[in-house]
């Protein structure tokens, strides 16, 4: 993969829990494989949208980039720096380059916290500024994410959900950093208010020059605020290129299968155009198949997909695919 230009590079990443058995004695009799060797990069100032299914794995990358899991293997270089090789005082002040915005924000806020300790956190532990310093500093970012400064003696639960997510945004700029992670941060939000944080999150990109990992499962909205996209199934990325590439010329049979789910607002269109339907249910990634991880549900199922893993190459132009028909 190319060095130029890139501030983030993620090689070979697995997040394994361990399943155990017993009370007194625990025997370790499997994992659960959430994420399963993911390689991409990440460019500085892009954006790149994650997409998959519920519980394939998306999240649980964006938190063990941040190291708040730790790998179970791989490497995530950032800026040219290991994180899963740094501890203690390293690893902190690496952390004032990288934030994330967590995906509920009616649990990611301490509701026993005024807005502005809240917002004013990161900078009080990473001894950035104090006292009156602080609180100029906590106004002036609830400004920019479109909040009332003097809010700041304010409880979360007096706030809608769609302001709670602004003061979550608010927190994860305190500390200026260079990568944020937004990790499904419109979901839990009412469509109206979806746009008013994708465009706020849009203008703070162009304002502060951030650059994104923008987890979601609404291809629409990733569509919106992407540069490039990788599609995610059962702990791997299946398919990862440009937005326009993506849309118009999947390549992967989930890829397609997610595309064409995906409702147009044209009736001619609509109708014209074909519904790919899967069977069955998604594996468990305690116990996923032999082979291609799609196989068990793919409408073009081969039999070497059944016994052999495809590669994860690049077809050209950067567009990354594991399937043996490309």
């Amino acid at each position: 993969m190319p060095e130029n230009g890139i501030l983030l590079n993620i090689e070979n990443l697995k997040m394994w829990f361990p399943i155990t058995q017993g009370i007194v004695i625990q025997r370790h009799v499997g994992d659960i494989k959430a994420v399963d060797g993911v390689s991409f990069f990440i460019r500085h100032g892009e954006t790149l949208g994650l997409v998959g299914e519920s519980g394939c794995g998306k999240s649980t990358t964006g938190r063990a980039i941040l190291q708040l899991y730790r790998p179970t293997a791989g490497d995530v270089y950032f800026e040219g720096e290991n994180l899963c090789q740094l501890k203690g005082e390293k690893l902190r002040r690496m952390r004032r380059q990288m934030q994330m915005i967590f995906q509920d924000p009616y649990a990611s806020l301490n509701p026993r916290m005024t807005v502005g300790n809240i917002v004013g956190e990161p900078l009080e532990v990473h001894n950035i500024l104090k006292g009156k310093a602080l609180k100029e500093r906590v106004q002036e970012l609830l400004q920019v994410v479109g909040l009332n400064p003097y809010f700041i003696n304010r409880y979360p639960h007096e706030f809608s959900g769609g302001q709670r997510q602004r003061i979550g945004v608010a927190r994860s700029l305190a500390v200026n950093p260079s990568f944020i992670i937004c990790d499904e941060p419109i979901s839990a939000l009412d469509v109206s208010i979806q746009a008013q944080i994708i465009n706020l999150l849009e203008e703070l990109q162009e304002q502060f020059g951030l650059t994104y990992l923008f987890i979601a499962h609404d291809l629409s909205v990733v569509r919106h605020i992407a540069n490039r996209v990788a599609v995610m199934y059962l702990g791997k990325i299946v398919e990862l290129t440009d937005r326009d590439t993506l849309y118009n010329d999947p390549r992967h049979p989930y890829t397609q299968a997610l595309l064409s789910a995906v409702p147009i607002p044209d009736p001619f269109v609509e109708e014209e155009r074909q519904r790919i339907i899967l069977e069955g249910d998604v594996p468990s990634p305690a116990n996923p198949p032999k082979g291609c991880n799609f196989n068990t549900r793919c409408p073009v199922v081969m039999d070497v997909c059944k016994e052999s893993e495809p590669e994860f190459k690049d077809i050209g132009g950067e567009h990354w695919v594991a399937c043996f028909r490309v």
